[in-house]
Order: C-alpha cells, then structure tokens, then sequence
C-alpha cells in the first residue's frame, strides 16, 4: 500500500504559478504510475496528468499541456505538479493518485489516493 499527502495549494492571481507536492509513504513508491487528478465544485473528477515509474513517460490533458509540468523523485518519494500560466478555470481541488506499475488516465483505476489540495485561481 501507499500513502499520498498533497501540499501546495492555494490562492493565486490569474498568469500566476504554483507547485504542488505529493509525498508518498511505503518502500516501493518506484513500482507505482502516479496521476494527478482534479475536481471542481459541482464537476466530475478529471484527468490532469500522469508519469511512469521511471518518470520516462509522461502524459497531460489537454487542457493544460503546455502549461503544467510533472515530475517525480523517487529516492524522495515525491511527485510534483509544476502549475503555469494559472487560469480560473483550473480551480480545482487537486489530487494525486497511484497505481502499480503502468500509468492510466482513467480515476477508477487509481487504487491510491490523497485527502486534496484546494488551487484557486482568482481573475
């Protein structure tokens, strides 16, 4: 098992920039794909991000490619969500998730996840 703890978040101006962290708990934090999801108030969960193991394959929405970057440390047990050019439309409550081995835009196949991190972006 793993355990995920977001942190990061906050209030930000629209062009503004912010980095979420997401600490993972266990000894084989290296054998899990990690994803970065969002939810705002009254929308379904929706797919951010996601990096192998490795950190050699990394995918984004569309909605943010260009504008987010994810990275992962894994003799730290860290992944990260570099935020640019911030819009309001990614308020959101953000978190990340794991799964073992091979990564997934889909929530429902993310077996792990973290309490959130609420990211406001105000105009």
């Amino acid at each position: 098992q793993v355990q995920l703890v977001e942190s990061g978040g906050g209030l930000v101006q629209a062009g503004g920039s912010l980095r979420l962290s997401c600490a993972a708990s266990g000894r084989t934090f290296s054998s899990y794909a990690m994803g970065w999801f969002r939810q705002a108030p009254g929308k379904e969960r929706e797919f951010v991000g996601t990096i192998s193991v490795s950190g050699g394959r990394i995918y984004y929405a569309d909605s943010v490619k260009d504008r987010f970057t994810i990275s992962r440390d894994n003799a730290k047990n860290m992944v990260y969500l570099q935020m640019n050019s911030l819009k309001p439309e990614d308020t959101a409550v953000y978190y990340c998730a794991a799964r073992p081995l091979v990564i997934a835009t889909d929530a429902p196949r993310y077996a792990y996840w973290g309490q959130g991190t609420q990211v406001t972006v105000s105009s």
